[in-house]
This record gives C-alpha cells, structure tokens and sequence, in this order.
C-alpha cells in the first residue's frame, strides 16, 4: 500500500513540474518575480522527486542494460543535469527570491547557460514523459491508439514549427544571452504554444522508447 501512494505521488509530482515547465517558458506570461518563485518551487519538487527516486540510483549500476534502460538512464541524468544548470544559473541573475545568490556566476555567463540549458530541460522532460508514457499506453490498441497517435502527431507537428518559428535552437546552441520573447501573442495561446513543443518531444520520446524496445529477430 505503502509503495502504490508512493507511486501516486511521484506520478502527482512529475505532473507539477510538467507544468511548472510551461510556465516557466513562458516569461512573456509569468514576468520576472513570479517566473523566479516558480524556479524555486521546480528546484524543491526537483529535490523531493530525486529522494523518492532513491531506489533507481542504487540501481544504476546494477542489472543489465537493454538499449531502451541505456536510453531511459542516459535521458534522466541529462535531465537533471540541465535542470541543476538551469536553477544555479538562475540563482546567480536573482533579483527577488534569492537575492544573497546573485552574481555567484558572472552574470552574462549565467545568462546564457540559464537560457539553453532551461530549453534543454524542456526537450529532456518532454522526452522523459513520452520514454514513460510508452510504457502506460502498451495496453491500449485498436480504434483509441489511432486516434491517440493521429491527435499526438498533428499536435507535435505544430509543436516543431512552433519550437523553430521561436528560435530555440540558437539558445540550445549558446547562440546568444537572451530570448527574444513574443508579447503580442494572448498569454493562454503562449502556454497552449509551449504544450505543443512539449508534446512534440512527448512524441521524440515515444519513439525513442518504441524503437528501443523493439525486438530483433534471430536469423
């Protein structure tokens, strides 16, 4: 019993940051003090869901590795790497929550990491949830899985031109120290925006997971 609350509450968690995620690309929306808080809070939830996940860094080295557990593992540490990054980066240029860290990195430096490495968690979050996601939906075929894959993929389509159209690569790439933001764009079209280019990676991940997963046949 034990063991199935703690499985609802990572899946609760997991769902939060998911969120806090759109949010937190979405500056245009938040501005600068409440987009700080919602830093701060996906830095808590990042510590409380890694203290739940205990159990699968003792088993890191453990077991045998199939090319979807290599896959799974590879994705999960860059993905809290690029979340670390992200949150000390954004310490070191705070203004309102914690003031008394700022400047712990030169300040243009950890403009530019801040700015990759938070689009970097976004793909890798939007990876991680599709990796998962394959695993939840195994059990569902016919009719349902077609409509769930046709809606998945018109959605991530627009994600992808959305991601593009917004000049994310160049700040993946370090290619400059701010993001050029859309303030014209009504703010619930901006976070419906950002949920396109999540699904978009949702949908990297399912196939990452699919082709990992597939079995070879013997000759």
């Amino acid at each position: 019993m034990q063991g199935k609350t703690t499985g609802i509450f990572k899946r609760i968690i997991d769902i939060v940051m998911s969120l806090l995620l759109l949010f937190l690309t979405a500056f245009q929306v938040t501005g600068e003090s409440a987009h700080e808080w919602l830093g701060i809070s996906m830095s808590v939830l990042l510590i409380i869901h890694n203290i739940l996940n205990r159990k699968w860094y003792k088993s890191v080295f453990k077991g045998k590795y199939s090319p979807y557990r290599i896959a799974v593992t590879a994705v999960n540490i860059f993905l809290l790497v690029s979340i670390a990054l992200t949150a000390v980066s954004g310490m070191a240029m705070s203004n309102h929550a914690v003031v008394f860290m700022y400047g712990i990195i030169n300040v243009m430096t950890a403009r530019k990491i801040h700015l990759a490495m938070s689009y970097w968690s976004f793909i890798f979050m939007g990876i991680h949830i599709g990796m998962h996601i394959k695993t939840m939906t195994a059990k569902i075929s016919g009719t349902p899985k077609l409509i769930f894959d046709m809606i998945l993929a018109l959605i991530s389509a627009a994600g992808l031109w959305f991601f593009i159209k917004s000049g994310i690569v160049n700040y993946i790439l370090f290619r400059t120290h701010f993001a050029f933001l859309d303030y014209e764009t009504a703010k619930p079209l901006v976070i419906l925006q950002n949920l396109a280019m999540l699904l978009f990676w949702v949908q990297a991940g399912l196939i990452i997971a699919a082709l990992t997963q597939r079995k070879r046949s013997v000759v």
